[in-house]
């Protein structure tokens, strides 16, 4: 093993990749830890205290695991670690994790090297003698499973039978052994030993009318997205990264034992939306993520306002959020305002002034952006504290203009990290605010308060999306600056989706906050889709720290999709229709007909199916007649045949065309009452309930994607892309009888079935009037790509 101690001291440190090959890294190993930025920090740092130029490969690669996997809570007791791996008192993995075991539950606390080295094995011996008797009896005990089984019994789990007799025993010789055993009993292994085993064929399964896709077994993170996150008890285990310096929750044990006792264990989550604005689909998975996790731990959520901003909340949209969390399925344990805790938060600004980690600030924000770019102090940054505390008071009293004086945290202005460079900590406003009243001239920033809120609640996990990484520092900066309990920080990927901008701006081109065309929830809700269907879509989501991928709108339509096509009953509706008389049906005959509300009703379950008059005037759709026919067309032409859904085969007959020859004001056709013709062409339609009777008209809305490009976030003109064509308003739809008697919030799959155009394959949402019927269209029932959606 070479140290650096056997070179030229002064010469320049070899490059990263020469380095980690030198201390036996694979090469593809190496260059994968190059490829992470926290990796190569971490290994380099390793090796610099290893004090190594060069080394055996079997101790790099431990070296490469205490990079990767050391407790971030236990740094001070690193370096004892490497020398225990560079003496080789630890030799292989299973005294290293033990080890990192052990000093990720010590944390920083003075470590008993008796205590550790028992705990790791250090100075333990286990003779080859001693595996091989090991590996005898497991054998044994396992005989009639190798028998049966042969070479396809899993040889890692004798390897871990042996590993608890002797845990400290080499791993290589413990499989070498067991390999070689197995030989000895079953014999060489042959080619037909090694050959696959023969798949017996599956039998088809009797065809059903409506086919189910078998689903692959899920992963434990699909079955369970919350298994990524540990048990409360683990909170000075964690680690996180920041640009390359570490920072993570480092409670001591009185301060966590002093949390545990408060919660009783329990997990404590909270979702903290700004009551600026309406929630959106982003708001959604936060919700799932934070309610969720409690949820599925046996713990608590608050539902907490972060209403630090006076001139930007409003009741109205307190409400609505209260209102959306409901309709989501989520209950909080309680709801809270960061302005509840007004007073704590000020006592707190007092503490850091005294403390010298506080001061009062009279730049201008034009003055503050031009100093942060400069890495410059402000010049009152070292003013008295005594001073400071003075001037804060006359802040809190209104004595000072607004815009004249902030209350400046004292960070690290030199800091690469803008969020360290000195945020501001409490601004002046002379605004009344929403929930708190009159009582306060200076409020707290989000910087300052959200991590201080969520230490006084006792939150376990705060939880957040990874645009907030980079405000993780001085989120435990401040923890730290006052000995308060630190929650857990994690970050998640946040939600993007296509076609769409998650943004609370409005325009002129859409309706209001609740227009269907957005995804924001209010939105979704009125345009039909549900909240188990939007809860669904964010599951399949998962948790992960990914966030370079934009999920296609498809995806949440397709659980939109699956959602609807089990609670919405299919009904018949025509958007423009087209007269067709059937000539040899009598005038004043009216045939009811049964239509299924469901494709799978059995024809005896009268609740199941609904009524459709078939009358001597129907109606069909515009589109579903062609005055030439040809082979890909399955609707009406002159002398074809189709049949109508749940009614008659019928035939053209003569078209009526009116002023001119591109206008066709009527269809005549027979239909074949026995119904003996057998036709590819199936197409829907409404009739006139009794003769000379208008069916019942209905407005029909029809959406689209709001913006025509995948992701017009990236656009610098992203009003531009906005599709004009968006919302399509249909004033003279025809529809069944039954409609009438729909009521707000029902939800219907207007039928069609056959590949035809988009816009009429419709499963609607519907929303009432006092004046008339209205249905949104909530999703088609194909994707853009004519299939059921993605899987």
């Amino acid at each position: 093993m070479a140290t650096a101690s056997d070179g030229d001291k002064g010469a320049a440190a070899p490059p990263p990749l020469e380095s980690f090959l030198a201390i036996g890294l694979d090469q593809r190993t190496a260059e994968n830890a190059l490829a992470n930025r926290k990796v190569t920090a971490n290994l380099t740092a390793v090796i610099a205290e290893a004090g190594v130029t060069g080394c055996d490969k079997s101790v790099g690669n431990l070296l490469y695991t205490v990079a990767t996997k050391y407790p971030a809570n236990a740094l001070v007791h690193r370096p004892n670690l490497i020398k225990y791996i560079l003496s080789e008192k630890i030799k292989n993995s299973a005294q290293l994790d033990a080890a990192l075991s052990f000093l990720s539950t010590l944390g920083p606390d003075s470590l008993d090297l008796v205590k550790f080295e028992e705990a790791c094995g250090v100075g333990v011996v286990v003779s080859f003698e001693e595996i091989q008797s090991a590996v005898s009896d497991v054998l044994n005990e396992n005989m009639e499973a190798i028998v049966e089984q042969r070479y396809r019994i899993n040889v890692g789990s004798f390897c871990g039978q042996v590993r608890k007799r002797h845990p400290w025993g080499d791993a290589k010789l413990v499989k070498e052994e067991i390999e070689k055993r197995l030989v000895e009993i079953l014999g060489p292994k042959t080619e037909a030993v090694n050959a696959k085993p023969m798949k017996k064929k599956k039998e088809k399964p009797t065809k059903v009318e409506e086919e189910k896709t078998v689903a692959a077994p899920l992963s434990e993170e699909e079955l369970n997205p919350y298994s990524i996150f540990p048990q409360p008890e683990e909170n000075f285990k964690k680690y996180f990264f920041s640009d390359g310096n570490i920072w993570r929750a480092h409670n001591t044990k009185s301060i966590l034992e002093k949390h545990l006792k408060v919660t009783g264990g329990k997990v404590m989550t909270r979702f903290p939306p700004e009551p600026n604005g309406y929630l959106h689909i982003g708001h959604a998975k936060a919700m799932f993520v934070d309610f969720g996790l409690a949820k599925e731990r046996n713990g608590h959520c608050y539902l907490r306002f972060d209403d630090t901003n006076p001139e930007a909340e409003k009741k109205e949209y307190i409400d609505h959020i209260q209102e959306i969390v409901t309709w989501m399925g989520w209950e909080p344990y309680k709801v809270t305002y960061m302005s509840d805790y007004f007073q704590n938060l000020y006592e707190l600004a007092i503490c850091l002034i005294q403390k010298g980690l506080a001061y009062v600030d009279h730049q201008t924000p034009e003055e503050i952006k031009e100093y942060r770019e400069k890495k410059m102090n402000s010049p009152w940054r070292d003013r008295p504290i005594e001073e400071s505390l003075r001037l804060f008071e006359d802040m809190r009293r209104g004595l000072i203009a607004e815009g004249k004086a902030t209350l400046r945290m004292k960070q690290d202005m030199q800091n690469d990290n803008k969020n360290m460079a000195d945020l501001i900590a409490y601004r002046i406003k002379f605004t009344p605010h929403p929930h708190a009243g009159d009582k306060w001239f200076i409020y707290p920033s989000y910087d300052y308060a959200h991590c201080l809120v969520d230490s006084l609640e006792n939150i376990t996990y705060s939880l957040c999306t990874l645009e907030f990484d980079i405000r993780r520092p001085s989120y435990y900066w401040l923890l730290v600056a006052l000995g308060q309990y630190q929650p857990h920080v994690l970050e998640y990927s946040r939600l993007n989706i296509s076609n769409n901008v998650m943004s609370k701006r409005k325009n002129k081109w859409v309706d209001g906050w609740d227009d269907p065309r957005l995804l924001t929830l209010a939105g979704l809700r009125r345009r039909g889709a549900s909240s188990t269907a939007i809860n669904s879509f964010i599951r399949g989501m998962g948790i992960t720290r990914s966030d370079k991928s934009l999920i296609r709108i498809e995806r949440l339509e397709y659980h939109i999709r699956e959602e609807l096509n089990k609670v919405a009953p299919r009904a018949l509706v025509v958007l423009h229709p087209l007269k067709v008389v059937i000539t040899n049906l009598d005038h004043g005959t009216i045939i009811n007909l049964d239509a299924k509300m469901w494709p799978n009703a059995s024809d005896g379950d009268a609740s199941a199916h609904y009524k459709v008059p078939f009358s001597r005037t129907v109606y069909i759709e515009q589109s579903d007649f062609r005055l030439k026919d040809s082979k890909d067309f399955y609707g009406l032409a002159p002398g074809k045949s189709v049949m109508l859904r749940h009614a008659f085969p019928i035939k053209c007959t003569e078209v009526i065309y009116g002023d001119n020859p591109d206008s066709i004001v009527e269809i005549r056709a027979e239909y074949d009452p026995s119904k003996a013709t057998k036709l590819k062409g199936v197409l829907h339609w409404v009739a006139e309930p009794s003769p000379g009777v208008e069916p019942l008209k209905v407005e029909v809305r029809l959406f689209e994607k709001l913006f025509l490009s995948e992701n017009p976030a990236e656009l610098e003109d992203w009003l531009g892309d906005l599709n004009s064509q968006s919302k399509e308003v249909i004033k003279g739809a025809y529809a069944v009888p039954s409609l009438a008697n729909a009521v707000l919030g029902d939800k219907f799959q207007f039928e069609r079935l056959g590949n035809i155009i988009r816009i009429m394959l419709l499963r609607c949402g519907f929303r009432l009037t006092p004046e008339r019927l209205v249905f949104n269209r909530t999703v088609t029932l194909k994707d853009s790509y004519g299939k059921a959606g993605p899987k």
